[in-house]
């Protein structure tokens, strides 16, 4: 079965919630596999800039826009749980 958003195909559950809530996820809150630290520079200056256009679009007056802000804010303060998995180090020493 195929499943369209406002005219757009849906390939997965993750492009279904982008496509109906208008917000890259991954933009906010990281990608789950690895980036550089020049690439994560990148991500998140684009977030605050588009977060910046959200909230000055909720101040016009734009409900949705405020709802996407929110949302998109709460993203950025999440870290995905296979991500923060990956960083964690194996023990070592006599505890281990």
């Amino acid at each position: 079965m195929r499943t369209f958003v406002a005219g757009q195909e849906a390939h997965g559950d993750f492009e279904f919630a982008e496509l109906a809530l208008g917000i890259d996820v991954d933009l906010f809150r990281g990608p789950l596999e690895f980036e550089t630290d020049g690439e994560r520079d990148a991500r998140q200056d684009a977030a605050r800039d588009i977060l910046a256009d959200l909230r000055a679009e909720a101040a016009a007056g734009d409900d949705v826009a405020g709802w996407d802000a929110l949302y998109a804010d709460a993203l950025t303060r999440t870290v995905p749980f296979l991500r923060s998995a990956r960083a964690l180090r194996p023990m070592t020493g006599e505890a281990a």
